[in-house]
């Protein structure tokens, strides 16, 4: 295990100290939220009673090997505490990009449920503005897709349908495509969100705007949190 490696599994402690017993948990997707999942394991396994809404097929499988029991929206309506990844944190905001992984759309649905979003992740995904290091993926239906694409590529974007290392498109649990949208200047995030949310076929895009509370940061130097 790396030192970095070492800080994910702190800070996946620290947010799974955060969950109280009766609360009905967002699990995240992505190595660092795996930390989480599996803190949070082992405090269900020692008497924590609560329940598990997880943002992917991959945590959902995690969180049940580990012993967490998993619910849905069918009977719970709110969510009292998510944590999950970043791609992209603003120091200044704590505005997010996310979907790199390939969950936004279920992981925007689980935050936008959530009383609290709190990010955990490693100091590289933190910057000045939001699409300075990566692209910002665009959850898009299948159907009509190279249209889809072209009138995202319209509103400034180098946008680039994802493909897997063998060639195919990526396909999204929800059984869609990821345009990953790179500008090569970063306007109002929440105003290009609106614009890209106005284009039909776009289903979600991976901006998180204004709904983090905190985020718990690993870095060479340690733990650090940020909070708006």
């Amino acid at each position: 295990m790396t030192d970095r490696d070492a800080l994910k599994r702190q800070v996946g402690e620290i947010a799974a100290a955060l969950v109280e017993d009766g609360m009905v948990v967002g699990l995240g997707t992505g190595s660092t939220a795996a930390c989480f999942i599996d803190s949070l394991a082992a405090r269900v396994r020692g008497g924590l009673n609560i329940i598990g809404i997880p943002t992917s097929e991959r945590s959902a499988a995690q969180a049940q090997a580990g012993g967490i029991t998993l619910g849905s929206f069918a009977t719970h309506r709110h969510i009292d505490i998510a944590i999950d990844g970043a791609d992209e944190i603003s120091k200044a905001t704590l505005d997010l990009t996310k979907g790199l992984g390939v969950a936004l759309l279920r992981e925007k649905i689980v935050a936008s449920a959530a009383r609290r979003l709190v990010i955990i992740a490693d100091d590289e995904k933190l910057v000045d503005h939001l699409c300075q290091r990566c692209p910002v993926p665009v959850e898009i239906t299948q159907f009509g897709w190279e249209l889809t694409q072209s009138r995202l590529a319209d509103l400034g974007a180098d946008a680039v349908r994802r493909i897997t290392p063998g060639g195919a498109p990526y396909i999204t649990d929800g059984g869609n495509f990821i345009i990953d949208c790179a500008f090569p200047t970063m306007p109002d995030a929440a105003a290009l969100e609106a614009r890209m949310k106005l284009t039909v076929g776009v289903i979600e895009t991976g901006f998180f705007i204004g709904m983090a509370e905190r985020a718990i940061i690993a870095g060479a130097n340690g733990i650090t949190q940020l909070t708006k």
